[in-house]
């Protein structure tokens, strides 16, 4: 399989919209579902060869898809193998932390658990290293903390064992956001409690975020636009030194629950989105100095 035409499923001129959580975005030029790892990597390995564009799509949270869609080709990942060694969980990289907090949960693991809710695949989780401030807002819990070992495609297309360390993990940032790696799968320690316990921790993040966060069952979003700001908050200085929360460009709406959310009202755009977020990013430099930079990625043709 040395051409785009020749891999299974390839598709043309599939719009991204119904694949993002802000359910807004224009087509792809090609469009593939990857249900293996060996699907994906072929995937980008064809790519490659062909020198075209392409884009790796997990959960479609906290990206903003163009409205003119993507000139290359979007893999959707899907694959989702997981195995369970002992209180290690190995999985790969397609597989949504949801699915994987109610599998882990059965079995009386936890480490997972804190991060219901988000939605998101295992290699988004990676490439943001996924976090939770606990509703204590004493602790930030990590994803990467939990990480002992993965593979990874990487520029040279050779697949390679990593440890941890491998990853340079931050604060919504990992390696992944500098040099071209591709997660294929990775392996968890997780460590043994009663799933009791485990639910009762799901029960109680998921009702703090119902209470804290605008949840997509009530209006589309990307999950926090803007980075956290070391001892402010982004939220905070959008709705309490910018007094935004409620304003709108089109269809799209700073929260009234959580001013670091940008919601889609319905028939929302992406010009709608980023003509807001820079309304937002202006106003609070202009009346507070504090530049604030993007959590979301933009994807595709600007």
């Amino acid at each position: 399989m040395n051409t785009l035409e020749s891999l299974p499923g390839i598709r043309r001129d599939v719009v991204l919209a119904p694949f993002t959580t802000y359910n807004i975005g224009g087509p792809a030029d090609y469009f593939l579902e990857a249900t293996t790892t060996d699907q994906l990597t072929q995937a980008i390995l064809v790519a490659r060869k062909a020198a075209l564009p392409y884009f790796i799509l997990g959960a479609g949270a906290n990206i903003l898809v163009s409205d003119h869609g993507f000139r290359g080709l979007v893999i959707r990942n899907r694959a989702n193998g997981t195995s369970i060694d002992g209180d290690r969980l190995t999985v790969a990289s397609g597989a949504t932390i949801a699915d994987l907090i109610e599998l882990t949960a059965r079995e009386s693991l936890s480490g997972l658990e804190h991060f219901t809710g988000i939605p998101s695949t295992v290699g988004g989780a990676i490439w943001q290293n996924l976090h939770f401030l606990a509703p204590d807002r004493k602790e930030t819990l990590f994803i990467g903390d939990s990480l002992i070992s993965a593979e990874v495609l990487l520029s040279d297309n050779q697949v390679y064992p990593v440890d941890r360390d491998f990853f340079q993990f931050g604060y919504d940032d990992s390696k992944l956001h500098h040099e071209e790696v591709i997660v294929l799968s990775v392996t968890f320690q997780l460590s043994p409690k009663p799933e009791a316990e485990i639910r009762e921790q799901m029960k109680a993040n998921q009702e703090w975020r119902n209470e804290k966060q605008p949840q997509l069952s009530e209006y589309p979003s990307c999950g926090s636009v803007f980075k956290k700001i070391e001892g402010v908050g982004a939220g905070r200085l959008i709705e309490h030194e910018a007094l935004m929360k409620g304003v709108r460009i089109g269809n799209v709406q700073v929260s009234e629950k959580h001013a670091n959310y940008l919601i889609n009202l319905g028939g929302g755009t992406a010009t709608d989105v980023k003509a807001l977020i820079d309304l937002v990013h202006d106003t609070v430099l202009k009346k507070t100095g504090h530049d604030l930079q993007l959590e979301i990625s933009l994807v595709g043709e600007w």
